[in-house]
């Protein structure tokens, strides 16, 4: 399937049937995960289902439950053991969001306060942990030892991912390989496990559960890299934050890597002062832009998004046809046409 861009009334149209697409396919699943989250929130102590509820109502689509419950009915899988599981891989996502806000001092979140600008750093540690705590529990309940390592071993990367994340902040020394390694692990893993316990839960051959791993994972891969592209090309209404924002934090993505590797000794010294520095101007995010202009960066990181997108739809050929293979195929080339 093409990556192309059409005019932009046609791309709104095909970004919407593809979201309906998807989730009319898991619809009664995905209504069935929404119950058990709010059922797993719950606790005597007040404020952890409000503090819970708030950053959950704000995570969006629900894209990384919605891959498990594809993936298991891609498998034709006609239990019920995919909803908790599901629900499980939402606590883990939302877990990381309250603690990712915390570490990057965040203060929006797709348009809304993050849960820390509302209550504090010190509650929304406490109530990510208590989430990768029920995460741990449906994981248990399960019974599956295979599907314990899966979601384990993906909480124990993406704990990993964040702490190498901290360690290059503002560091415009880290290279291409370094980053990748950092959003493979921060961002990818969980929307491998995702996929991959689907095959699990449906007893599918390891072929299959493996197609569905590296579908997830570069699928992973690709997502982020499109939230790199698009906080310097995106408008705010649709990006949920301030365009910028990256810039503004420091943060050390991969149109930044590319830039400053490509660009002389006095660019990298403006890089230098506005990320390891945060020494910044009105004018600096314009100079950014036009620099990753000059030395293709942003094109460049466009193309690696749209790189891992066609590795992970060619991973989709180890299935037959059907609507859901065809849903999980729009939904990426959705992600993918924002960058278009």
């Amino acid at each position: 399937m093409a990556f192309a861009a059409g005019a932009t009334t046609e791309k709104t149209a095909r970004n919407r049937s593809a979201d309906d697409s998807l989730a009319r396919l898991v619809g009664d699943d995905l209504a069935a995960v929404n119950t058990a989250i709010l059922a797993r929130m719950d606790s005597p102590v007040a404020l952890i289902p409000q503090l819970a509820g708030h950053i959950i109502a704000a995570g969006g689509k629900r894209l990384r439950p919605m891959l498990t419950l594809a993936s298991a009915r891609l498998c034709g899988y006609q239990g019920q053991r995919h909803i908790p599981l599901a629900a499980c891989v939402e606590f883990i996502h939302t877990a990381t969001l309250l603690h990712d806000d915390v570490v990057d001092d965040s203060g929006l979140r797709r348009g809304l306060a993050t849960a820390n600008a509302v209550w504090g750093n010190k509650a929304s540690v406490l109530v990510g942990d208590f989430l990768f705590s029920r995460a741990f529990q449906l994981m248990v309940e399960d019974g599956s030892l295979k599907i314990l390592k899966i979601l384990s071993d993906a909480s124990a990367v993406i704990a990993e991912g964040e702490v190498q994340q901290l360690m290059t902040a503002n560091d415009t020394s880290t290279d291409e390989a370094t980053y990748l390694d950092v959003i493979r692990s921060k961002t990818a893993a969980l929307f491998a496990a995702a996929c991959q316990v689907g095959a699990v839960v449906a007893e599918r051959p390891e072929a299959e559960e493996e197609a569905l791993r590296r579908f997830g994972l570069n699928f992973g891969m690709a997502f982020q890299l499109i939230d790199d592209v698009l906080d310097y090309n995106a408008d705010q209404g649709k990006l949920g934050k301030a365009v910028g924002d990256d810039f503004r934090d420091g943060k050390v993505t991969l149109p930044v890597v590319l830039a400053f590797a490509r660009g002389d000794e006095g660019e990298r010294g403006f890089w230098r002062r506005c990320i390891e520095e945060q020494d910044q101007n009105d004018a600096d995010l314009e100079k950014a832009l036009a620099l990753m202009q000059r030395h293709g960066a942003l094109a460049d990181a466009m193309e690696r998004a749209r790189s891992y997108g066609r590795a992970a739809l060619e991973t989709l050929d180890t299935f037959a046809e059907s609507a859901v293979k065809a849903a999980l195929a729009e939904t990426l080339e959705q992600s993918l046409r924002r960058i278009s």
